[in-house]
């Protein structure tokens, strides 16, 4: 089962077009374009800061008749609904996240990240997966210092860090951290919200299964980045933006992907965060476990 969710108003006006949701009534449906239900349902959920009134929506097959064959699929590979407008209206309303919310130590931004929306034209990524590279860590790219193609991560936090990984794959990084730090959080996955097509037609895979995001230069491609995207101000409005989104109910906690080179209590740290429950999470995933 896919789902969205997020801290919202108690009252829903921008719903109002499509409904009157009374929290007290059976749970609201309201129909999309590709036969399936979103259920809105009315809870209550905790946050570490307090309690919040939360709306989840969840998407689910509807009913088959009995002339129907069974469904071999699993649940996780299920296709991606199309987003209705009630969403893109929320995502519309959902604030870009202020330069004051990255300047902290990296290895504290990477596990607040998940859940938190990337924004570029019609696409939209919310953040399933991260890794947190820290400064005097041996896998971290400012290691060496400041160079003409590090020199982003020793920005003030806030800012996009981007690099060409094998010459292949654009790898988008979140600075953290005050300037001259050289800090940053590598984007691993992310699940697809908006834009699916333009998605699909970048990634060059016609896939809705977690394939298409699930690893960093998956996610880069997806966003269409390049390294001049580096140093760009995600906390202002237009090109690529960040925008807040909702606490994860709980995290996974893991060693890194990919940093064999670097010291032992660099590359056995447990600094590899995940949403739990996700689908959309790249390998290896047994090395995972709960927070």
């Amino acid at each position: 089962m896919l789902w969205f969710s997020s801290k919202l108003p108690a009252r829903l006006p921008f719903l109002s077009p499509v409904s009157n949701i009374n929290p007290m009534k059976k749970p609201h449906c309201l129909k999309n374009d590709r036969n399936h239900e979103i259920t809105v349902q009315k809870l209550t959920t905790k946050t570490k800061a307090s309690s919040s009134r939360a709306t989840i929506i969840k998407v689910k097959n509807k009913p088959k008749s009995k002339d129907s064959k069974p469904n071999s699929e699993s649940q996780e590979n299920l296709p991606i609904p199309q987003i209705n407008t009630t969403l893109i209206a929320f995502l519309n309303k959902n604030p870009i996240l202020t330069q004051d919310f990255y300047q902290i130590d990296a290895l504290d931004l990477a596990p607040r990240l998940l859940g938190k929306f990337l924004r570029r034209d019609d696409v939209v990524l919310q953040i399933t997966e991260v890794e947190a590279y820290r400064p005097n860590d041996s896998a971290c790219h400012g290691r060496f210092g400041k160079t003409a193609r590090t020199a982003p991560v020793f920005g003030p936090g806030g800012h996009a860090y981007v690099y060409l990984c094998y010459g292949l794959h654009m790898m988008l990084n979140v600075v953290a951290d005050k300037e001259g730090v050289g800090a940053a959080v590598l984007i691993r996955s992310c699940a697809p919200i908006s834009g699916l097509g333009t998605i699909q037609q970048r990634r060059g895979l016609e896939t809705e299964k977690p394939i298409l995001l699930a690893g960093p230069g998956k996610v880069g491609q997806a966003l269409g980045l390049s390294t001049e995207w580096s140093s760009h101000a995600l906390y202002t409005a237009g090109g690529l933006e960040l925008l807040d989104g909702p606490e994860p109910d709980e995290i996974l906690v893991g060693p890194r992907v990919g940093i064999e080179y670097a010291l032992p209590e660099h590359a056995n740290a447990l600094w590899r965060f995940a949403v739990a429950g996700s689908s959309w999470i790249s390998a290896p995933k047994k090395t995972l476990r709960p927070l």
